[in-house]
């Protein structure tokens, strides 16, 4: 299944790792681009500190695509603890700043990474530039810095327009190779402001995805996400995403139809958040494709990788 496919994925946070998870069970011919705004935890400090670009999502990508030693892949997944010089700190994260020090670019670091890891595959930064999140909200008001965008209970409305400082960043090359000979292309799952438009903004890659002949999808969240995707429907995230850059770069969008538990849906709803709106009347132009998808794990909404990988790879053989 799809196990020739060149499949592309773009994102970050959690949501772009755990989905690599489930395609790699189906083909090995992938590419993660991955966006460098984040600016807090670990990946912040190191930001700050070394004037580096942010490893974390990096980092997780690569381990979620290592074929390696089972050690390498637990120590870079360990985190110092709290009582420690190094509290916040993950072993992978250091060693991408290690790398990072003896390398003449941030994604010669990541290349060196994939490479003592075992990737099969290739994950990529999306671009070497330093570059900040800035939201404009529909008060009028601007929030400068990707961990301050989400922040729940913050004043000013919801995300008008979001923008890359500075502007129209370069990307890295072989992201635009990896796009242009793509047969499939990902967006998503993932923070839809701060981990997906982010790689869109830079100078290129919407373009280079309209330009593409692959099958373009877009993987919805389950549940909104406070501060970012409040009372957000299918719709709207795909609207979203063709607002930050052009009507038509999507093809397919995967959403989850399995119900959520009620007992889950209520302590989501404590927190602000609900199961994303399914609203197939609002959603022309695209194919729609309903799936369960849902994982519950430690009372928490994940997508269940696998049914994911392997959904997306029926999408990418036609099967759909």
């Amino acid at each position: 299944m799809a196990g020739n496919k060149k499949i592309v994925v773009i994102g970050g946070g959690t949501g772009l790792s755990t989905m690599l998870k489930g395609l790699k069970l189906y083909t090995r011919r992938l590419t993660a681009v991955v966006t460098v705004a984040d600016d807090g935890g670990s990946s912040g400090m190191l930001r700050s500190g070394l004037g580096m670009l942010p490893p974390g999502d990096i980092r997780n990508c690569i381990n979620a695509l290592a074929d390696t030693n089972p050690i390498l892949k637990e120590l870079i997944s360990y985190r110092f603890p709290a009582d420690s010089s190094l509290e916040g700190h993950s072993f992978g994260n250091l060693m991408l700043a290690a790398l990072n020090g003896v390398s003449d670019s941030f994604d010669e670091a990541v290349l060196k990474m994939n490479r003592l890891c075992g990737v099969e595959g290739m994950v990529l930064p999306v671009t070497n530039e330093d570059v900040r999140l800035e939201a404009l909200l529909s008060d009028g008001s601007v929030i400068l810095g990707e961990s301050l965008i989400g922040e729940q209970g913050r004043s000013g409305g919801s995300i008008e327009r979001l923008r890359i400082v500075p502007q129209n960043p370069k990307p890295v090359p072989a992201v635009l190779d990896a796009i242009t000979a793509a047969d499939v292309i990902v967006m998503g799952p993932g923070s839809l402001y701060t981990s997906i438009i982010p790689n869109l903004l830079v100078d290129g890659v919407a373009k280079a995805i309209m330009d593409s002949h692959a099958v373009k999808i877009y993987v919805c969240n389950i549940m909104t996400q406070p501060g970012e995707t409040d009372n957000y429907s299918v719709s709207d995230h795909l609207f979203a995403i063709e607002k930050h850059s052009q009507k038509g770069i999507i093809d397919y969008v995967l959403a989850n139809n399995e119900p959520i538990p009620e007992e889950l849906t209520k302590k989501y709803l404590e927190q602000g958040a609900e199961p994303v709106l399914v609203d197939r009347e609002k959603l022309t132009g695209v194919k729609l494709d309903l799936s369960k998808l849902m994982w519950e794990e430690g009372g928490l909404v994940r997508h269940d990788y696998i049914a994911l990988g392997k959904r997306i790879c029926q999408i990418a053989d036609g099967e759909i």
